[in-house]
């Protein structure tokens, strides 16, 4: 496969390679636009590390949704970095991750987490209910003061006033990582939820949740690729 196959860039600042089933970002992605890259879109592909994400240090907007991103999760310093998206991914120790965030996105304003164990939400862990996720927020907002938008919701005065006096003492325990024996003939088979839209439940037709926030995919999985904030309607 050629490189730039299913490559989108416009005008070199908004990159979209998705869907390659990649285990590290390809090294002729920062070679070619690490310099000039606003936003980088690596969904629905096999990544498990961020290795090579130095190289883009202009980056404003990054999109990872769908791989095999883990708790050993490690970012560059982004200095611009204003928005997030982790849907999806193996994350389950929310303290490390917020703390690393804290430490490497200054600007960050918009964070998503869904579909992660780190993200307390009942069709991830059927023990979890409304007050487990609305902790988990407290919690959020307690590590990251600076968000405007967590998830699926805008972040609220009466949120932030709760982190400021309770945060810090909210953290949801994460679900144990250990499962009870199977049965005797039964199978283990991989949790077949997703607390994203309808439309965003395949790369063909895969849409962001921050509100009215919309991206759809190029690259071999869709035709148009762009984000849309807020603050641009």
């Amino acid at each position: 496969m050629a490189h730039n196959e299913s490559l989108v860039a416009l005008n070199g600042t908004q990159i979209s390679y998705i869907g390659h089933d990649c285990k590290d970002i390809p090294d002729f992605l920062g070679d070619t636009y690490g310099l000039f890259a606003r936003r980088l879109d690596l969904s629905f592909n096999q990544l498990r590390s961020l290795a090579g994400l130095e190289t883009f240090i202009e980056l404003e907007e990054l999109i990872v949704d769908n791989n095999l991103l883990g708790n050993d999760l490690l970012l560059p310093r982004l200095p611009n970095l204003h928005t997030l998206t982790l849907n999806k991914n193996q994350l389950t120790d929310i303290e490390a991750l917020l703390e690393h965030l804290a430490d490497v996105t200054p600007s960050l304003k918009y964070l998503s987490l869904l579909g992660n164990e780190a993200c307390p939400n009942q069709l991830v862990s059927p023990d979890k209910d409304e007050d487990d996720y609305q902790r988990y927020r407290y919690f959020v907002l307690h590590k990251l003061p600076q968000l405007k938008f967590l998830d699926t919701r805008k972040v609220t005065i009466k949120e932030v006033m709760e982190a400021q006096s309770r945060g810090a003492f909210m953290k949801v325990v994460k679900p144990k990582s250990e499962a009870p024996p199977n049965e005797a003939g039964s199978e283990s088979h991989p949790l077949s939820y997703t607390p994203l839209p309808q439309g965003s439940r395949d790369a063909k037709n895969h849409r962001g949740i921050f509100a009215k926030c919309r991206y759809v995919y190029y690259g071999k999985h869709s035709e148009g690729n762009r984000f849309i904030r807020n603050d641009q309607l």
